[in-house]
């Protein structure tokens, strides 16, 4: 019994399984700003693209 207790505890002190964890909390939170600043992202492409296409029918046009 004191082996499977010391095996449970010496598990549960491992830290083998942190850079995995680190990582998935790291994606959660960007996948969070992205969802609270979706309309924000959207209108900032969108004004980004729109520039793009008026600078290359500028430059097309002459």
């Amino acid at each position: 019994m004191d082996r499977i207790r010391r095996a449970v505890r010496d598990f549960i002190r491992s830290e083998d399984g942190m850079g995995t964890v680190e990582i998935i909390l790291i994606i959660v939170v960007l996948i969070g700003l992205v969802i609270i600043f979706k309309d924000q992202l959207n209108r900032l492409v969108d004004t980004v693209f729109a520039r793009i296409t008026e600078q290359s029918n500028e430059i097309l046009a002459d």
